[in-house]
């Protein structure tokens, strides 16, 4: 038992959350103190203070990698950020700092780095995003999850461990599921998954196309805060969320094929439970590429079906989902030949190593 303090921080979205997350029962049983650090009013803290975790709120500015006015506001929250959080590190004094990404993380990491306090940092995606970027210089080591990511991190501090996924989601109830959608019959389910803020046109795409899908399947449909459409509430077959939490285990154990962005932590939860899916990347004029990349890769080891969002349309959309569900089996057989790790046990190897230091 360690008897140590080790701070997590990472947030904006849920993928840079449920990693964390992933880690927690591990940490606790082998004796860590855990803190959080996050963004005072992002998401991360309502999911961090669920599992009852202590939560340190600071500012935090977005870092953009486009000319933007709010720029230079946000320069001010990010410096105030870094005060934040190394007033904090010198209170909570941790013998490592785990981060997930995201911009409330940057600040944190280079706190720790000034007080000496060992940084390991995970890289979700094929190709490290702006906040990595920047965080990378001050850490020991960083994990990764693609075999593609290797040659994107210097100094020889890569370590491939895969992705932390959390163990609750491998034990849902197909049965409970079903109930949660208030499913009356046997047709296989569509899961629908645009995203932890939800996604316009992916969202729009499938309801346009519910007439034709409902005739053969069910679709549970998860479409980000503020998302739903009341006046579809109540339509046979077709249920509607805004964000699951605990009802996700028993969702995807309800699932025969889900739609989803690419985002890495939903793609390797998918392949840790052997979802055949149809992937709809965020389109490189919204995003810098990263869901690309890795729909390629998926796509390429033979994991997933891609559709690109330029040719989302309805027949396209419902042509992918049959060609899909026909060659299911294939998809499956894929994921089954697999040879990543355990990525929580591969992630605390790391911690452990530099915690112990």
């Amino acid at each position: 038992m360690h008897g140590k303090v080790v701070v997590l921080t990472g947030g904006g979205t849920s993928g840079h959350v449920t990693p964390n997350i992933a880690l927690l029962p591990c940490l606790k049983q082998e004796g860590y103190t855990i803190h959080y650090i996050g963004s005072r009013s992002g998401m991360e803290k309502e999911l961090i203070v669920k599992e009852g975790i202590p939560y340190h709120g600071i500012s935090a500015g977005k870092l953009r990698r486009y000319f933007d006015l709010r720029n230079f506001t946000d320069v001010f929250r990010v410096a105030a950020g870094f005060l934040q959080a190394y007033s904090l590190l010198g209170k909570l004094k941790p013998s490592a700092v785990f981060s997930k990404g995201g911009f409330v993380s940057c600040p944190v990491v280079w706190a720790a780095w000034l007080r000496k306090i060992p940084v390991v940092i995970h890289e979700s995606d094929i190709t490290p995003g702006l906040t990595n970027r920047l965080s990378m210089p001050f850490a020991r080591a960083v994990c990764y999850t693609f075999p593609e990511t290797a040659p994107y991190i210097p100094g020889g501090k890569g370590i491939r461990t895969g992705m932390p996924i959390r163990q609750s989601l491998l034990g849902g109830d197909r049965r409970k599921g079903r109930e949660i959608c208030g499913f009356t019959d046997t047709k296989p389910v569509i899961m629908v998954i645009g995203g932890s803020l939800g996604s316009e046109n992916i969202n729009n795409a499938i309801r346009s196309v519910l007439d034709r899908l409902l005739k053969d399947f069910n679709v549970c449909h998860i479409c980000g805060k503020g998302n739903v459409r009341e006046e579809l509430n109540g339509l046979k077959g077709y249920r509607q969320f805004e964000y699951v939490n605990e009802e996700q285990p028993h969702l995807y154990a309800l699932a025969d094929l889900v739609v989803s962005r690419a985002g890495a932590t939903v793609l390797h939860e998918l392949l840790a439970l052997k979802k055949p899916n149809l992937l709809i990347p965020l389109s490189r004029a919204a995003s810098r590429g990263d869901q690309i990349q890795n729909a390629a890769s998926f796509e390429k080891q033979g994991y997933s079906k891609v559709l690109q969002e330029e040719g989302l349309d309805r027949e396209s959309l419902v042509n992918a989902i049959y060609d899909l569900w026909n060659d299911s089996g294939r998809y499956v057989a894929a994921m089954k030949k697999n040879a990543t790790g355990d990525g929580v046990q591969s992630v605390m190897a790391v911690i452990r190593k530099y915690s112990d230091a």
